[in-house]
């Protein structure tokens, strides 16, 4: 049936799921609770939502590839909206999104000094060490056989330690600010990066090495010229998956010791005094902060690595 739907043009299904979300959210406010024909609008919305979405993949529209998913979005959170309302789920246990909106609007500045705290000094200043000192490392294993067959069997030991044991050693070595944080991040994303960056420097073919060898190119000129930009996409992927780590990691460091700002300090406190919406909306601000990191450097790669047949339209 909604096969049959998402046939139709995505403007009328698009309109037709704005009205039937419209009703069900209104419905879901009623005092005694969600009727049933609001939950028939529930179900309507929804399914109109799935055929947009079908439809805009089959549209052909330039933007479709942004809209689609923001559409699938917006479903989430009307459901999530219209059933934790509608059935009178209890905010302890899960806040609507629009509880989550006004703590968020309420608690800017606590949210800004959280967020600047982890994501704008442990996260960013660990990541770029972190991953450039991966990409040097990655330069002398290249060079030195030694290090290639002796570090590498070492880091993937290290890189399998699990952040709940590292991140109090860590406190203890660099203190409660950021710097600790910082040097939880650095370690988990330094591995991660260096295998990509290791793998990415094999992915030359060895015609085109013999044939920068041809050429009288010398180590470095055959590394910036060739395999640097052969490695460029295993680099990228190695940089989109410590994104995310690094962020968890800085969180998750603030678990075991931290000034009294920061993400992991607010999430483990508001817990604690049962304050889920607080909760939910440090959460909300690291998905966002996250998702926009991630963003970021997958734009860079597609500027970057343009030739790359992955980065084709």
């Amino acid at each position: 049936m909604i096969g049959r739907i998402a046939q139709l043009p995505p403007l009328p299904l698009a309109a037709a799921a704005a009205a039937l979300a419209w009703l069900a959210l209104g419905a879901a406010h009623a005092p005694d609770g969600m009727p049933p024909w609001g939950w028939a609008a529930t179900l309507g919305a929804w399914a109109c939502a799935w055929a947009l979405v079908e439809s805009l993949a089959r549209s052909g529209w330039r933007h479709a590839g942004l809209a689609a998913p923001a559409v699938f979005g917006l479903t989430v959170l009307f459901l999530w909206e219209a059933v934790t309302r509608g059935a009178g789920v209890p905010a302890v246990l899960l806040p609507p999104p629009s509880m989550i909106a006004e703590r968020i609007a309420d608690s800017w500045p606590i949210l800004w000094a959280d967020f600047s705290q982890t994501f704008l000094k442990a996260v960013l200043i660990g990541y770029a060490l972190g991953c450039g000192a991966a990409v040097a490392t990655a330069l002398l294993i290249d060079r030195s056989e030694f290090l290639q067959r002796g570090l590498l069997p070492v880091g993937n030991m290290v890189a399998a330690l699990p952040i709940v044991g590292v991140a109090p050693i860590m406190v203890m070595w660099f203190g409660f600010d950021w710097p600790s944080k910082a040097a939880v991040v650095v370690i988990m994303v330094f591995f991660p990066m260096l295998v990509n960056t290791v793998e990415g420097l094999k992915s030359a073919e060895r015609m085109q090495r013999d044939l920068m060898r041809t050429y009288a190119a010398g180590y470095w000129q055959t590394m910036g010229k060739l395999r640097l930009p052969a490695a460029a996409p295993f680099m990228f992927n190695g940089l989109k998956i410590c994104s995310t780590l690094a962020l968890i990691g800085a969180i998750v460091a603030e678990f075991f010791g931290t000034p009294t700002v920061g993400m992991g300090f607010r999430i483990s406190t508001e817990v604690g005094r049962m304050n889920l919406d607080m909760v939910w909306a440090e959460i909300a601000v690291a998905a966002l902060a996250g998702s926009a990191f991630y963003g970021a450097i997958a734009l860079i790669e597609r500027a970057v690595t343009f030739w790359h047949p992955s980065q084709r339209r």
